[in-house]
């Protein structure tokens, strides 16, 4: 961005700061330019949003408010429009419509929404309404019932997959996302597709997009945690989530004799979904395949001991926090 005042181009700064929303008070890492020679400090339509997505985090955190993401997941889970959803509710329909693109609910809103997330407490919500056809009401009923039965079926598979990521909700250490095995095995499946990476430099690639996505928008794309160890970068519990992935057939491996050490390069079994992810996701995962394409395992996990994120964490193997996202040198 250039300075009104000299025309020159001027200088990102960032600093941690106190904002107020609803009458709190949260730290953030704001984000500004700064023209060096009136001293003056300007913002742009994405630093505001930039700046506003973590006060706006932060106080979805600490009052337990569900994500963007997750309260359109919970209308599509019961496969309703946003009229029918906020008839059950009570909301009115562009209040609804804004907490999908990142209005904040109030704390009173926010308790129905995470009341709709549980199959049995929606049963309850939707049989108090009044203004839905009987037939139409008793056909979603049904389907709620079918649901409470699919997902105690597959109770098992899904505490599995919520053991391995860690059923959290979002918080900091996720980027602020519901963990999604679904989007991370994906991510897998794209790099798998693109790339046919080991083990080692899959791990980094996931780190960077989902780091990347973050510094960008205070959004992971995963929500998976990362954890700092020796070889840089990894996400918590990769040994186990890649064993599961092998023995659901996502994936295989093809071992690679290096005489001192075997390398496991990931090969796809099944094709990577697109549909799960948003345009703006696909170009941070693009832009990440394209950046490393050429670079090795080796290389890729030296690049990542340049990072704050691994060098302030690794010594005592810690979960990364996200907001090292605005500190990344390499992407």
């Amino acid at each position: 961005m250039k300075s009104p005042f000299t025309g020159k181009e001027m200088k990102l700064v960032k600093d941690k700061r106190s904002m107020e929303f609803r009458k709190e008070k949260f730290n953030i890492i704001f984000h500004y330019y700064l023209c060096e020679d009136s001293m003056e400090q300007f913002t742009d339509i994405k630093l505001d949003e930039l700046n506003i997505n973590q006060l706006h985090n932060q106080y979805r955190d600490k009052h337990n408010i569900p994500f963007p993401d997750e309260i359109k997941l919970i209308r599509q889970k019961y496969k309703l429009s946003q009229n029918k959803i906020c008839k059950i509710l009570g909301f009115g329909a562009n209040v609804y419509r804004g907490y999908e693109v990142g209005d904040v609910p109030s704390l009173s809103n926010a308790k129905l929404i995470q009341i709709a997330n549980d199959p049995k407490g929606f049963i309850k919500l939707v049989e108090m309404v009044d203004d839905f056809n009987m037939d139409v009401k008793n056909e979603l009923i049904n389907e709620i019932e079918k649901l409470i039965k699919d997902e105690e079926q597959n109770s098992f598979d899904i505490d599995h997959r919520s053991y391995l990521l860690g059923n959290v909700f979002p918080n900091i250490f996720s980027g602020y996302k519901r963990p999604s095995f679904e989007k991370l095995t994906n991510m897998i499946l794209y790099f798998g597709e693109k790339l046919n990476p080991f083990k080692t430099k899959m791990n980094k690639l996931l780190f960077y997009s989902d780091f990347l996505m973050f510094k960008k928008y205070c959004f992971s794309i995963s929500g998976v945690k990362y954890l700092a160890i020796d070889r840089g970068p990894v996400p918590d519990n990769f040994q186990s989530i890649y064993d599961y992935l092998k023995n659901d057939n996502y994936i295989e491996f093809d071992i690679v004799d290096f005489g001192e050490y075997y390398g496991e390069k990931i090969i796809n079994v099944k094709n990577f979904d697109k549909s799960l992810f948003s345009e703006t996701e696909l170009e941070i995962l693009d832009f990440v395949a394209t950046h490393f394409a050429d670079i090795n395992s080796t290389a890729i996990s030296d690049i990542s001991h340049t990072e704050k994120a691994w060098m302030e964490n690794h010594q005592n193997k810690k979960i990364i926090n996200y907001n090292y996202a605005f500190d990344l040198q390499s992407v």
